[in-house]
């Protein structure tokens, strides 16, 4: 579905918070005239549109609110890098639309990517997390059946996030919640976070995890983050909700993984020898049906790892089919080079048709037929 002569889109929370110094998102991309020029080669080329019979639905696609962009450009900037911002501030929904038609994305789940919108920094955060789930919850009015939206919350605010989780499933109907793997230092397998766990698992909800810097900072100088750091991250989460027994803990949370699990693939048996090697009193309350079992059980989405043919022959080893999810990590990478690269990798039709839409659609039932 193209756009067509639409004018920018101009949601109800395009403007700035009031309380905060703005700029303007023209200011913004001033700032990065001299970058700009390098931002394509951030972003992979264009591949071949997908068939528009499979109606993908990524899971994995990232907006930029306006006021979320002008309010923390700084934070965005330091995390991931000039580039990297370079992109947040050319994306829009027109521009997100065109993309996802050119791939035969049907519809896009949005999330908040890194720095997410906790900065230590209390109301302020909670704040930011309204501002952004309401932006998302608008994109869903105003463009039906394309867009959807893990919410954002602000941890480690654990009173703000039980309320902002309240008010994004209850009252804006979002599809889930989007958490970060680590905040403040604390991966999310920390006790520090188990109340709002708590909460996510009785309300059944899907989980979507994407990777941040972590406690231990860039340990590659030279290195932009999200080349080595970011997929070390999402590991690192995934080792501390399954050894600390978050994992068998909350069995009706449903986890989506960034990125095919990271690193997993490589330290997948590492893991799992630590997880065996428990006391047998630990790992009955911990890991009582064992490491593979939890590991099984959750979503990871192809984003990055579907244009790595090696890493997408493992992934598929390691998982079962019926847990792989399309996603593109839209803007950062091209939606219809994965669908492309994933045509190539030597998957069936139907296990193609079960990536690309069938499981989202039975994790997230406001996108079923």
């Amino acid at each position: 579905m193209g756009l067509g002569p639409r004018l920018r889109y101009r949601g109800q929370n395009s403007g700035c918070l009031s309380s905060c110094t703005c700029h303007s998102r023209r200011h913004v991309l001033a700032r990065l005239g001299a970058i700009g020029a390098v931002a394509a080669f951030w972003a992979p080329a264009v591949g071949q549109p997908a068939s528009p019979a499979t109606r993908t639905i990524d899971v994995h696609h990232h907006l930029y609110p306006p006021r979320y962009l002008a309010d923390n450009f700084a934070h965005i900037v330091k995390d991931i890098g000039p580039v990297a911002a370079s992109i947040a501030t050319k994306w829009s929904p027109e521009s997100a639309i065109e993309k996802m038609d050119r791939a035969g994305v049907a519809t896009a789940v949005n999330s908040m990517t890194s720095p997410g919108v906790w900065f230590d920094d209390g109301e302020t955060g909670r704040a930011t997390a309204r501002v952004c789930n309401e932006f998302g919850a608008q994109l869903i009015r105003d463009f039906p059946r394309r867009f959807g939206m893990f919410a954002a919350i602000p941890l480690p605010d654990t009173d703000g996030s039980l309320r902002e989780i309240e008010y994004a499933l209850d009252v804006l109907k979002l599809d889930g919640i989007g958490l970060l793997t680590s905040y403040a230092g604390k991966l999310l397998g920390d006790p520090l976070f188990m109340p709002v766990f708590d909460e996510l698992n009785r309300r059944r909800a899907v989980v979507f995890v994407h990777p941040t810097m972590s406690c231990c900072g860039n340990l590659s100088p030279g290195i932009i983050p999200p080349t080595l750091e970011l997929p070390m991250d999402t590991t690192r989460a995934i080792a501390s909700l399954l050894i600390g027994g978050s994992l068998a803990r909350y069995p009706d949370i449903r986890f989506i993984f960034s990125h095919g699990g990271g690193v997993l693939l490589s330290v997948v048996n590492r893991i799992s020898r630590q997880a065996d090697a428990m006391k047998p009193e630990e790992k009955a309350v911990k890991l009582p049906r064992g490491p593979q079992y939890e590991l099984e059980r959750q979503y990871y989405d192809v984003a990055a790892i579907g244009l790595n043919p090696a890493g997408m022959t493992g992934l598929r080893q390691l998982f079962p089919v019926s847990q792989l999810l399309y996603g593109s990590d839209e803007p950062n990478y091209s939606s219809a080079e994965t669908v492309s690269s994933l045509q190539k990798l030597g998957f069936s039709a139907a296990e193609l048709q079960a990536i690309q839409r069938d499981n989202a659609s039975r994790l997230l039932p406001r996108l079923r037929d």
